[in-house]
């Protein structure tokens, strides 16, 4: 006697676009038991999927006309209105989820275009690698119809545990998203600056490792939300960390950073905001000020 533990049969959905992001969401919604259609250019990306038990689709037309909810995730969004034009008619009264990465001003292009088409539309950032796509901790924003994200948000949910809907501005997901890689990347390369510094001395990256890590969470990160408290009050006045103490630290790092014959390139553009600032007899104000500069850098 055997048991069937099979998940329950969820909602038909398409999935248009299997690069290495496509394939992981289409491979979610197949390890939950939704009956899945995939398509691809390259119909040989497939075959992988379609061995799991989706169905391949010989067009994108076939592939639209399978799932009332269509996930679509190709490499741009020039890639996006290329595939799905000829496909307007059929995917009128379909909910069309756009997971490409793209800007706010390509989102909302997008969103507009599916309005015109009776497409009722949901834009998406996806901020996590392939291999987190499905687990609890996967984070994926989005924007658009309020309806389409309600009646699919236990389907969409599949793809990331942590899936947070931003309201009906399309534009607010890839914003959230640049946003965030933002700070990766600055983050990234103060870690590489100060790797290439201590590592002019023989230092380790792993033994400089936890002295990074503690100092990120004991110091950096607490220090986050006195700043969005600044930043959104406009109050910048401190006693502890004022631009004048940073001006001559930073100065002291670029100088050292010669002396230990490391480049002091990615220091340079946040020394030069640091020294405009001071310029204009803000010394006195937190680091949270600089933002002022990046908001009106003529005034």
């Amino acid at each position: 006697m055997s048991t069937n533990t099979a998940p329950t049969a969820g909602t038909a959905v398409t999935v248009i676009g299997l690069g290495m992001m496509g394939t992981a969401l289409a491979d979610a919604f197949l390890g939950q038991g939704h009956p899945t259609t995939v398509w691809n250019r390259s119909p040989h990306k497939a075959e992988q999927l379609t061995a799991r038990g989706a169905t391949g689709a010989a067009t994108v037309g076939e592939a639209v006309s399978d799932a009332a909810l269509v996930i679509v995730c190709l490499s741009n969004d020039e890639a996006v209105h290329q595939v799905l034009e000829p496909e307007t008619e059929n995917l009128k009264g379909r909910v069309l989820v756009n997971l490409t990465s793209s800007t706010p001003e390509e989102a909302r292009d997008t969103a507009a275009w599916a309005a015109r088409h009776g497409i009722e539309y949901l834009d998406g950032a996806i901020m996590a690698i392939p291999p987190l796509v499905g687990q609890p901790q996967a984070l994926i924003f989005y924007g658009g119809s309020s309806r389409a994200y309600s009646d699919h948000e236990q389907t969409l949910r599949v793809l990331g545990g942590a899936t947070t809907f931003l309201g009906e501005d399309t534009g607010l997901p890839s914003l959230y998203d640049v946003a965030l890689l933002g700070i990766l990347w600055a983050t990234v390369a103060g870690n590489i600056h100060a790797l290439a510094l201590v590592g002019s001395e023989g230092v380790t990256a792993e033994a400089f490792l936890p002295y990074a890590t503690g100092w990120l969470n004991h110091v950096a990160v607490p220090f986050l939300p006195r700043l969005a408290e600044e930043v959104d009050q406009k109050q910048y006045a401190t006693e502890i960390s004022t631009l004048n103490v940073n001006r001559e630290a930073i100065a002291h790092l670029v100088s050292a950073s010669h002396s230990q014959g490391v480049s002091p390139e990615l220091l340079l553009p946040v020394q030069a905001l640091i020294e405009r600032r001071v310029a204009r007899g803000h010394g006195s104000d937190s680091l949270s000020s600089l933002i002022e500069e990046l908001r009106d850098p003529a005034t």
